[in-house]
């Protein structure tokens, strides 16, 4: 695989991490302040799932392969299995995708 494919999944693996956590941030600092003002801070609901949303969305669209073949859909399949394992370790969203995504890439690296 070439320098530019890591780069890609260097990318998509930060993107990933990026819009789950931005949102938290920005979030944390909106309650802060209004903890400070004297007013009660409460979550919005649409904040406490857009995470999961976020990575149905994203795994329903990377389960097929770009390109179909036998270690492509093998690859897909410990990926995603290394994703569920290291969530279940975590509970947190950016690590299981990390650890997916480099599954998978070291498998088609190794295999292909």
């Amino acid at each position: 695989m070439s320098g530019e494919t890591w780069m890609i999944l260097l990318s998509i693996a930060l993107g990933t991490y990026l819009i789950r956590v931005l949102p938290y941030v920005w979030m944390a600092k909106k309650l802060n302040k209004q903890e400070t003002q004297g007013g009660s801070a409460n979550t919005p609901m649409w904040l406490s799932i857009l995470g999961p949303t976020m990575i149905a969305a994203m795994y329903g669209t990377s389960l097929i392969p770009i390109q179909p073949s036998p270690l492509s859909w093998i690859a897909t399949v410990i990926g995603s299995g290394a994703t569920y394992l290291m969530w279940r370790r975590t509970h947190s969203m950016g690590y299981p995708i990390v650890v997916g995504v480099l599954v998978f890439g070291g498998l088609i690296v190794t295999f292909g």
